[in-house]
């Protein structure tokens, strides 16, 4: 499916904040936010508030992007995924299904973060781990829970 941008300029406002279209998948950006034209961003995701979105990053199905968060390198957002606070996403990683990184948490590597799990505070989930539904890593950290090689 290829996707046109029509039109570069602002199509909506909500909040005072300016919203366009990617050109990259025709997502919603802030126009506080940076994208790069390399980094694709899908019609129905987001990316808001102070986010930064670079590299060959792909962020797509209903995810978004706000507040102060990064995702960048060749990592993917996709489902229903939230990125937010100051949390980064980078390298290869993946956040997905309904599952949320936060705070000033950090997922990178071939890390994947799925279901509804949520990594938050200072976590930081890198290599080829996985952590699925239900896991709040942040509180199960010490016991080991939740993280899959």
């Amino acid at each position: 499916m290829e996707i046109i941008v029509l039109t570069t300029g602002p199509v909506v406002e909500i909040d005072g904040v300016k919203y366009y279209h990617h050109p990259n998948g025709g997502g919603m950006v802030a126009e506080t936010a940076r994208v790069a034209e390399t980094a694709f961003v899908g019609p129905f995701a987001k990316v808001c508030g102070n986010a930064r979105v670079s590299g060959e990053a792909i962020v797509f199905g209903s995810a978004w992007i706000f507040d102060s968060a990064e995702v960048s390198g060749r990592a993917e957002v996709f489902g229903n995924a939230r990125v937010f606070g100051s949390a980064r996403v980078t390298g290869d990683a993946k956040v997905y299904e309904s599952a949320s990184v936060c705070d000033t948490a950090e997922v990178s590597g071939f890390a994947e973060v799925c279901g509804k799990a949520i990594i938050r505070n200072n976590t930081v989930l890198s290599g080829a781990k996985r952590v699925d539904s239900g896991t709040d890593l942040a509180e199960n950290l010490q016991a080991g829970m939740g993280v899959k090689e």
